[in-house]
């Protein structure tokens, strides 16, 4: 069984959720990674670092992953088959692609392999680390070039087609009734106890629709939400 290590280490206002693993083949972005997360607050003794796909799945069998750093063309492999063994693993553990693909069928498949966010190596080192505070404060970060290719076909998309998917298919039943709840300005506990679930899956519940509406808070999450017809 993997072992859990639940330390959180403080910095400023964000928590720095550990072990840490990163997933990278080029010794070269090994020491780039590192150095950005030394920098945010991360001791050397929290990183774990792995150079193809093998070493990966042996660290995850020993360790509970809290934060991944993942490429995704490696060696023997290919990084969603451990975005999708973290995710198995612990659906609320953040992964943060960092690759030099960006393609719409790579970054697609990524995120629904589970990947919390996704930047591009070609950022510089002040890019990435803000992409990495984003994701720490619950945000679902992606980058610029891809968020603008993404947005260029979803309008192409739309102008090729009179007839589009019902907004509500954006989130599921539970996701609609939780986030109806925090509409209502419920807590997580408070949400937690009216529908008989736990804290920690209403907890996973928001996070999935953090992502889903790629907001970062809940008011955020109200207005967007509202804005597309999920809630009156």
């Amino acid at each position: 069984m993997p072992q859990k290590m639940s330390v959180l280490l403080l910095n400023n206002d964000v928590n720095l959720p550990v072990p840490v693993l990163i997933l990278e083949d080029d010794a070269i972005m090994q020491q780039r990674l590192k150095g950005i997360l030394r920098h945010l607050g991360y001791e050397q003794d929290v990183l774990l670092i792995a150079s193809n796909l093998k070493e990966a799945m042996q660290i995850i069998a020993k360790h509970h992953i809290a934060f991944a750093l993942v490429d995704l063309g490696l060696p023997d492999g290919h990084g969603t088959t451990l975005i999708e063994a973290l995710h198995r693993q612990d659906p609320s553990s953040l992964i943060l692609v960092i690759s030099a693909w960006s393609t719409q069928e790579a970054i697609l498949n990524a995120i629904q392999a589970g990947a919390t966010g996704y930047v591009l190596k070609e950022r510089d080192d002040f890019e990435v680390s803000l992409s990495i505070r984003s994701l720490l404060r619950g945000g679902a970060p992606i980058d610029p070039f891809i968020a603008q290719q993404i947005l260029s076909k979803l309008v192409v998309a739309k102008q090729k087609s009179d007839q589009l998917l019902p907004e509500h298919h954006l989130l599921s039943s539970r996701e609609l009734e939780i986030l109806e709840h925090v509409a209502q300005g419920l807590s997580n506990k408070e949400i937690a106890d009216k529908i008989c679930l736990s804290r920690y899956t209403v907890e996973c519940h928001i996070k999935h629709i953090y992502r889903k509406l790629s907001v970062s808070n809940r008011a955020k999450a109200i207005n967007t939400a509202r804005s597309m017809g999920l809630l009156s």
